[in-house]
């Protein structure tokens, strides 16, 4: 029988088999390679998609960066059903008349409004009062200190001691040293326009180099009071822990901050991770609450007590549920709040923890919800060793494994439901950054970081600020009491 002559593998024009396999399994590798192409383009374009949706609703990202469109509030606070502003039977404040002013000013009429007649003789038949609070002229104030030398019966000569503030022929005052101090430090002002703040103020031509002395010599006078507040954070039995990133030297550095209801301390390293934390000195011994946002860093604190920011974890599940349609995220969510809720009203009430019937019922329903996010969530497919996970997984893995750790608020009521109290003063080291843009030397950024933790913690147990920073100008530094118990 003879072969066609249309036969591909005789055909003196066409391909050969040989050769038709090797385009088939050339076209089946780019069309693999075209899949896998396009999967890699469908992820990028899913996380893409993800981050521009974030806000600082559903996401770390703060307020600040949301622009001008920001998103519709969607708080989770329930309602009080009040009206806003004063409520009935609140006497409300405003700016009271005094029954002793400081200076009475008469204004006599000198002729009468109807005939022009004089009035310097007539009788006063009414008089109406109106006071006005200002500001009194300001100017420097110059004491000159004189110390006499008197010579005793005995021979020897003695002189008279000069306070504290007088610490030079020619020196500023500790009423002024707190108050560049306090502008600097406390509102953020840069050093040149705290130099103009106080010539147009007060008529005092204070350099900017002298203002930079002024903040260096009180840190230097605040390293006893650093030892105790850090002494003190050590035996509390909660505290919170943060960090955020700082310009110093236009290279990037750390600010590691460790707080109470009634202590703040800062610490400045070129490290994020443990080895700063454990030369800050506060957690390598802690052995009480630490509550933080889940970072893997403090996983290393096993003697602590770990609670997670519950804040944290409600950004994370809205952005889930907003962005995947998750329903179990924004039933997380729901739980978490509404148990928050509870635990508010029972504080109200004066109970120190809720019923063991509220836990049982938040704990089961904790666990059903977790239950339904493994279903949203297998795990993935993969040939990879470490397969990457999801974000709503990783999410999920976390709640899952520290069920403790996130309900805590729940059954200590010392425990907060997040870590906002840490994340407030953080955020004053952002400020800074953000009006002066960093610090130039690590001396000064160390300086402004003593200085936060001294008028932080002042601020927390309800001492006026100016008044502690004169008190350390005059060198005796205001000193933090015990933390109360709980």
């Amino acid at each position: 029988m003879g072969i066609p002559d249309d036969d591909p593998s005789t055909s003196a024009d066409g391909p050969s088999h040989s050769e038709l396999v090797e385009e088939v399994l050339s076209l089946r590798r780019l069309v693999a390679e075209v899949v896998e192409t396009n999967e890699k383009l469908r992820s990028e374009v899913t996380e893409l998609r993800a981050r521009l949706s974030l806000n600082s609703r559903n996401s770390s990202k703060p307020p600040s960066s949301d622009g001008y469109e920001k998103p519709a509030p969607k708080s989770r606070r329930v309602r009080s059903g009040k009206k806003p502003g004063k409520q009935p039977g609140d006497p409300g404040k405003h700016l009271a008349k005094r029954t002793d002013p400081d200076a009475v000013a008469t204004h006599a009429p000198k002729s009468c409004s109807g005939c022009g007649g004089d009035l310097s003789d007539a009788p006063v038949t009414s008089v109406a009062t109106r006071q006005v609070f200002d500001l009194p002229p300001v100017a420097l104030l110059c004491t000159e200190h004189r110390s006499e030398t008197k010579r005793c019966s005995c021979g020897a000569s003695t002189a008279g001691a000069f306070p504290a503030g007088a610490t030079a022929p020619a020196c500023y005052g500790p009423a002024l040293r707190a108050q560049v101090c306090y502008l600097v430090t406390r509102q953020h002002l840069p050093i040149a326009r705290v130099a103009e703040l106080l010539a147009d103020t007060y008529g005092a031509p204070v350099s900017t180099g002298t203002i930079v002395a002024m903040v260096k010599e009180g840190a230097g006078m605040l390293q006893g009071f650093l030892a105790q507040v850090k002494d003190l954070l050590s035996v509390s039995k909660v505290i919170h822990g943060d960090e955020t990133g700082l310009r110093v030297k236009a290279l990037l550095a750390w600010v590691h901050a460790v707080s109470s209801t009634e202590l703040t301390l800062y610490h400045l390293d070129d490290k994020r991770g443990n080895g700063a934390m454990d030369a800050m000195g506060i957690l390598p011994t802690f052995q009480g609450i630490v509550v933080h946002d889940g970072w893997k860093a403090y996983a290393k604190y096993e003697k602590a007590t770990h609670a997670l920011c519950n804040a944290h974890h409600l950004r994370e599940l809205t952005a889930i549920a907003e962005q995947e349609g998750q329903h179990w995220a924004e039933d997380m969510a729901d739980l978490l709040t509404d148990t928050w809720a509870q635990v508010l009203v029972a504080k109200e009430k004066g109970r120190a923890a809720l019923t063991k019937k509220q836990l049982q019922a938040f704990d089961d329903r904790y666990f059903e919800i977790i239950d339904a996010g493994h279903l949203a969530n297998p795990p993935p497919i993969s040939t990879r060793r470490r397969p990457k996970q999801s974000k709503a997984r990783n999410l999920l893995i976390r709640l899952d494994r520290r069920p403790e750790d996130v309900q805590r608020f729940a059954w200590d009521f010392s425990v907060p439901f997040d870590n906002n109290l840490s994340e407030r003063d953080i955020r004053m080291i952002k400020i800074t950054q953000k009006i002066s843009g960093g610090f130039r030397t690590t001396e000064g950024a160390e300086a402004f970081l003593a200085f936060r933790s001294y008028l932080s913690t002042v601020g927390k147990q309800g001492v006026n600020r100016l008044g502690a920073l004169q008190q350390l100008f005059l060198g005796d530094p205001w000193m933090p009491s015990v933390p109360t118990p709980g």
